[in-house]
Order: C-alpha cells, then structure tokens, then sequence
C-alpha cells in the first residue's frame, strides 16, 4: 500500500507515465524484460527507439515539420508527478454513508487534494468519466493560488531524478510557494493529464479560465490531449456592466475551453466525442392558426441580403405585383415558389406587402447547434450565481463569491453529457456542478452521477495567541458556522436537494439525491516512519498499523475505523467502484471482507493457524469462489504469511496470494 507506493514513487522519472501509455498502446517496440534462473530481474523492458524511428520513416515523418513544445520550470517534475501513485488514504465518512438518504448512493464526494484524488481513480475509473467541467485557480495574484507542492524528495534526490545542476535546481525550487506561470503550469500539468486517462474515448472536458492563463492553458490542453482533440474556445459573458474605473478595457467575459479525449472530425466518423444539439427553447413562436395539416408553422422571409440567381415578379391573389427588393434577393427559385403557393406555404400579406413563407415545426431539427458565444441570458452571469448560493444560504447572504452559475454548468451539461453519463469536477469549490447534475436530471428524468472534489480550504487562520480569525472573504461562512470550504460545498448539496424535491415531489423515489463522502488524508508522521521500516525489525512494531488509519487516529470526523480506511484504500486500487458488492465472512471468528464474489481482503490482527484452515477449507470445499487474497502485511507475521501460502497452493484452483505494505 503505502511503502509499496512510496517505493514506486522514488523510481519514477519524467517519461514514466508516458512509457507506461506507450507500451499499452504500442507493446511492439519495447524489448522483453530478462529473467535469470530464480525469476529475479537481470534486464527490465526498455523502449526501441531505433525500430520506432524505423516505422516512423516508413511512413515518411521525416517530410513533415518539427512543429513546437511548451516548456516551463518544472515541466519534468510535473510529468514525474503525473506517474505517481497515491501516498494518501481513503477515509469514509461512515456518520454521512450510513444515512438512509446516502447509503445506496452512487454519487461520490472528496475531501482532499484533488491530485492524490485523481491518482486513487486512476484504476476504478479508468476510461469510465463521460464529461469534467473544473474551474481550477485563474492565477490572476489575488484569487489566493500558489504552488503548493513541498519538494519532499532532498536536493540529491531532485538533482538525481533530473539531472539538474546547483543552477537548475534553484530555479525549480524557486516556483514553490509563487503564483507564477512555471508555477501554474506545473500545477495544472498532471491534474489534466490524469484527467485524461478516466475520460472515456467519447468523453470532453470543459475549463474555466480567464486572460491571465488562457494562452498557456491552451498550450497545456494541446500537449496533453493533443492538437486535434480541440473542440471550442467558448467565450462567457460573466457580467452585463461596466466598469468605468477600468484603466483599459472593463473585462466583461472569461473562457471556456473545450477538449476531447478523441473529437470526431465529421458526421460520418462513429468514434469519439459527439456533442448534443442544444434543446429548442422557442417553440412558443410556432402555431396554427389556419389549422394547416402539416402542422405549427412561423412565418419566414422569402428574401434576403445574399446574393440568389433568382429574379422575376410575384403576382399576389389581389393582382398586385411584387418585384424583387432592390438591394434584397428572392431565396426560391421561381419553380419552387410555385410549388409553395399550390401547396398553401405563402402567407399574403396586406397590400403590396412581400409576401412570407410557412416554416414548419416539424421540419426544423431537434434542437440548435451550439455556439462559442454564451450570454448572460443563455448561460448566467455572476449575479445569478451569487443569488444561485443566495437562495439556499438565506441566512448567511454572501457565504461564497467566486462560484459559477448553474444554468452555465446546464447548458455544458446538456451539450456534452447523455442521460446515464458520469460527470467529474476536481475543483468543486462550492459544488454548482453538482447541484446543475441534479437540476437537468429533474427537468429531463436523466440518471447522471457525479463525483466531486474539494480542498478543505479553512475559512480562518490562528494568529500568534491562539485565537482563530476570518480569512478575507471567509468572514460570513466562518460566522455561520462552517470551518472549511467542503463543509459549505457538501450542505449546498444537501439544500440543493431538498429544493428540488419541494419543487418537484414526484421525483423523490427515482432520482439520487444523496451522495458518498470520502476524505483523502495522508498517515500521521509517526505511521510513515513505521512504514519505512527495515525488513529486519521485528513485526511486533505494528500492533497498531490498523488503527492507525482511524478517522480519530488521522484527525478527521466521521467514524471510521481503520479496516474501512484500509478497505476502501485497497478497493481503489483494485478496480473496484465504491459500491461493489461486499460482505463479511467469518473464518474462525475472524470476519473478513468477500468482494465481488472473487477478492477476499486479509486485514486483520491475531490472524492464527486456525484462521487460516478456515479460509483454505471454505475455498477447498467451494462454499467461496476466490481469485485473490490481499493481505495487509503489516498485522501478519511471515511465518503465518508462509503457512496461507502453502496451504493455497496445495488446493486445486489457483488462488492468487498479494501482501501489501
């Protein structure tokens, strides 16, 4: 677990993750790892380079252009960063998912750094996520954001991992704790490309970003997802006013950029991202006054200012003849406007009025393509998603003041997600994607889920005596009661919900309104230096290794005991979504979790012989189906490690043994 990553960790260097993509995608051009006689390592798999180039050259590469890159301090610490595994645990909040409202839920809630979050799903969500809107720091020097990785590893090892000079290494280390653009860069980079790896093949993301980045992000989402999976640069309209103390221009708008894991690039391809029409809001326009068979109908011009090879003269059933507009052009050619007026499709007019065209509802198609423009009426602007908050914070006005409005995150929502899709945002702040998820599922009966993460950004500081103060812009969430930004985040959820079903009561039984909350923390110091432990010291060290995972022992509410954190952790890890089916078996008075019919987790203390006998005895006689057997090391002496694994071996179906640390 924890050593295991740690030890992975340290051997990961820049092009790790994207090797590892390679040999996936490409397992042809890298060598066979090498074993000697007792299976130990003598040559490890190593990428071909020279056959690479070879294909490359057969398919004439060589005549295209070198084309560019973006660089930035940090750029290879950041793709180290990408290759990661989680140093983290998952903590359940068992007081919250053991309510009746949450207990079968399968929206998912995070408490934590949003990094680690993304390396526990790279493996249960793998290529699952249909749709991820963020609105990550804009950088701007007074939204709060600095870097705000430590540099764990020495200056050794950063030289090492590298190759980097005294001068090199300075320049690294000079991004941390700054808002600069390297800074930002080498934050962004592995949160969008872990990103990447759980969006499906047809799935999008959308980011929210203003001037201050909004060059470099695109850039950054070229590297990562690649020139061609570049769908739109949507332009908002955050504000209607303006601002006349503006030294140059009143900003009245941001960005939204859009990406596909792979963008169709016409109608005909089957593969990749597909977005939605927009739904057709102006049908009120459409009626049928003259009981015509075909249906509602608007009138239409039957001229416009684009040039058509089309003249001659319109006589109207008055006998008044109508000539083309001077500086306007007829749109129909004078053989189909004749098959319209036999067919009753012209509307007359009074006078010498030029006549109109019938445009019937059911010719027009199911909704309207997108544009890049988002107004204020289509999409929100600031005000609404401050009354948005408002509404459900009545006695705490101005609780949160930089969210977006949930009408924007609906319209992303209805272009770029299906019915049953899963919705993903890694910088949840106040959860408006959430609350927009259950909004569009009311209005068009969908069964969307969504997973939302958030720091536990504090509202307060502690000053030298002791005494917590306000932050700047905290000072109503904290009067009201709410210590952190996810508790706001999680209660807007809650309300949100309750608003929802007051307004529309018949929804109560088939929608999900509840959600699962998961903390991500990392183990006290005094766990991890166990954890780092010689091989050598005797195991009775680890009396408390379980416990020491406790939601008490780490430091955050919730109830949970250190097997739960410990479980869910592994569960993760192993592919496994948090509502897999699991159940407890008893083996000599020892209950151990059975999940999905095919996995047993050995996490226990005073785990016997007669523990064991039971276990194999139950596989012998198939009273359980079992593929694997995970066994938290840390609680199981060798000898009885030793003795589980001969007693598997000697049974008929191979059972897989795994021990963890």
């Amino acid at each position: 677990m924890l050593r295991d990553n740690q030890q992975f960790n340290e051997s990961i260097k820049p092009n790790s993750a994207f090797l590892d993509e390679l040999r996936q995608k490409m397992p042809e051009f890298f060598t066979a790892t090498k074993y000697d006689e007792e299976g130990n390592v003598v040559e490890s798999s190593t990428f071909d380079n020279e056959k690479f180039q070879q294909a490359l050259k057969e398919q004439n590469i060589d005549e295209l252009s070198s084309g560019y890159r973006l660089d930035f301090i940090g750029k290879n610490y950041a793709k180290k960063q990408a290759g990661e595994r989680p140093t983290t645990m998952i903590v359940p909040d068992n007081d919250h998912n053991q309510k009746e409202e949450n207990k079968n839920s399968k929206n998912l809630f995070f408490t934590g750094d949003n990094l680690e979050v993304l390396r526990h799903l790279q493996q249960n969500y793998a290529n699952s996520v249909d749709f991820i809107y963020i609105d990550p720091p804009y950088n701007t020097g007074s939204d709060g954001f600095v870097y705000p990785d430590n540099f764990e590893y020495s200056d050794d090892q950063l030289k090492d991992m590298f190759a980097l000079n005294d001068e090199e290494l300075k320049r690294l280390k000079s991004i941390q704790g700054k808002a600069t653009h390297s800074a930002w860069l080498t934050f962004m980079y592995p949160r969008l490309y872990l990103a990447k790896k759980v969006l499906k093949d047809t799935g999008v993301i959308f980011v929210s970003i203003d001037d201050n980045e909004q060059a470099n992000l695109k850039l950054l989402m070229d590297e990562v997802f690649g020139e061609g999976s570049f769908v739109a640069d949507i332009v908002w309209e955050k504000v209607h006013t303006r601002k006349n103390s503006a030294i140059n221009f009143s900003s009245s708008h941001e960005y939204i950029i859009c990406y596909a894991r792979y963008k169709r690039n016409s109608s005909n391809e089957k593969h990749g991202f597909k977005r939605n029409l927009l739904p057709r809001e102006d049908t009120d326009a459409y009626s049928n006054p003259d009981n015509d068979p075909k249906g509602p109908w608007k009138p239409d011009p039957i001229t416009a200012h684009n040039y058509y090879d089309a003249n001659y003269t319109i006589e109207k059933p008055n006998g008044v003849i109508i000539n083309r507009p001077s500086d306007r052009f007829w749109v129909y050619s004078e053989k189909t406007l004749k098959e319209k007026i036999k067919n009753n499709e012209i509307i007359w007019g009074k006078n010498d009025s030029i006549p109109l065209v019938k445009r019937y509802l059911k010719d027009v198609q199911d909704g309207l393509v997108p544009i890049t423009l988002f107004n204020r009426n289509f999409a929100g602007d600031s005000s609404q998603a401050k009354r948005n908050i408002d509404e459900l914070f009545p006695e705490s006005r101005g609780i949160f003041d930089y969210s977006k409005p949930v009408q924007l995150i609906v319209r992303l929502l209805q272009i770029g997600s299906d019915k049953n899709s899963i919705i993903f945002d890694f910088f949840a702040g106040t959860s408006t994607t959430a609350q927009a998820v259950m909004k569009l599922n009311s209005d068009d009966g969908g069964n969307r889920q969504y997973i939302m993460c958030t720091l536990p950004e504090p509202t307060f500081t502690v000053n030298s005596d002791g005494k917590e103060v306000p932050t700047k812009g905290g000072e109503t969430a904290y009067k009201a009661g709410y210590k952190s930004i996810d508790e706001i985040s999680r209660e807007r959820i809650i309300r949100a919900a309750n608003k929802i079903k007051e307004e529309n009561p018949l929804l109560t039984e088939s929608q999900d309104f509840g959600f699962k909350h998961y903390r991500v923390v990392p183990p006290t110091q005094e766990t991890l230096e166990k954890i780092d432990y010689d091989d050598q010291l005797q195991l009775d060290l680890f009396d408390d290794m379980i416990d020491a995972f406790s939601s008490e022992k780490l430091g955050v509410a919730g109830n949970a005991d250190g097997f739960d954190t410990i479980l869910y952790t592994y569960l993760a890890k192993d592919n496994y979504t948090f509502d897999v089916p699991l159940q407890m078996i008893d083996f000599a008075g020892i209950q151990l979790p059975y999940v999905n019919n095919q996995r047993i987790y050995l996490i226990a203390n005073n785990w016997q012989a007669e523990n064991t006998r039971a276990l194999v005895n139950a596989i012998g006689k198939n009273e359980l189906l079992v593929q694997t057997i995970v066994v938290y090391g840390y609680t199981l002496e060798m000898e009885s490690v030793r003795e589980l694994e001969i007693a598997l071996n000697q049974l008929e179906n191979k059972v897989n043994l795994q021990v963890r640390y």
